[in-house]
């Protein structure tokens, strides 16, 4: 299996990830808010956790995630520059509580083992080289620690999908990653117990305007196949009377489907290193045999 996405730009993405607005859209807020229920499902305590890219992923759950952890200091990770005045304009604390209580700090990266929850919101689907992402993740995590992710699964956008291949347009975005494979590559990358899951939402929209807006918020085709020049206002009109003619449902809004899959995996002890294999010379394996001994294993010889 390969770790990198087939039908991700990797330029496109890294271009993506420096224009997007530097806000949390509301499709990744609610899908943070989700994700935060399913932590009722782990009993583990983290002293320290860290919020990866909040201010994309969703800057809700920043309270709801203390509110969860009062006693556990955080570490909110922004990589970019850009985005990091926006993450403290945002989330840091007030002057009172910065002193004698749980501690908010911002930082570009992560400190090997410094955390024991890792939570990152919608961040995978758009990273070009995500066993990369999840090797740095699982360097943050200290022994014992978990990571929390979501991410956009390949039913996302089907109905735009379909409608792109009727009118030989291309496709109109990746081909997001299935969650089995999202599995895969967790254990893959020195994971733990991942357990997966996915539900499917279904946004509407009264008209083709707000809905490419909407979806302009939450990224860009960074498919490589993808039209390579720009589209006139001919092409712009007949995608939106497409869209009002081929996604309208009974009550005449727009529909489109998201595959949201969330994942969870611990980061298990280092295991001993075992000698994947060993030698025996034929003279040895005579002795064996005459000794009455297991070839691979003689009494006068290491293994």
């Amino acid at each position: 299996m390969s770790t990198r996405p087939p039908t991700l730009d990797p330029i496109a993405a890294a271009r993506w990830a420096r224009v997007a607005p530097a806000r949390s859209p509301w499709l990744h807020e609610e899908v943070a808010r989700r994700m935060a229920d399913r932590l009722e499902w782990i009993r583990l305590a983290p002293a320290a956790w860290a919020h990866w890219e909040p201010v994309r992923g969703g800057l809700a759950a920043q309270a709801l995630l203390e509110q969860r952890y009062p006693k556990a200091d955080c570490v909110v990770v922004e990589p970019l520059p850009a985005r990091q005045g926006a993450a403290r304009q945002a989330l840091a604390p007030a002057w009172w509580k910065r002193w004698g209580g749980p501690r908010r700090t911002f930082a570009e990266h992560l400190d090997d083992g410094g955390v024991q929850m890792l939570w990152a919101n919608m961040a995978l689907h758009l990273e070009p080289d995500p066993a990369a992402l999840l090797a740095r993740w699982h360097r943050a995590l200290a022994v014992d620690g978990f990571l929390m992710f979501s991410c956009l699964g390949p039913d996302t956008l089907r109905e735009l999908q379909a409608l792109y291949a009727a009118l030989g347009w291309g496709p109109p975005g990746p081909q997001f990653t299935d969650m089995h494979d999202w599995g895969d590559m967790l254990v893959a990358g020195g994971f733990a117990e991942p357990v997966m899951d996915m539900e499917r939402l279904t946004l509407t929209w009264a008209d083709p305007g707000r809905l490419l807006a909407e979806l302009r918020e939450l990224g860009a085709n960074l498919h490589p196949g993808r039209f390579g020049a720009l589209r006139g206002r001919r092409w712009r009109q007949r995608l939106e009377d497409a869209l009002a003619e081929r996604l309208a449902g009974p009550d005449s809004r727009l529909a489109l489907t998201f595959e949201i899959v969330y994942g969870h995996a611990l980061k298990p002890a280092p295991r001993l290193a075992v000698r994947p294999e060993s030698s025996l010379s034929l003279e040895d394996m005579r002795r064996a045999l005459h000794a009455g001994g297991r070839p691979g294993r003689p009494p006068d010889r290491p293994v």
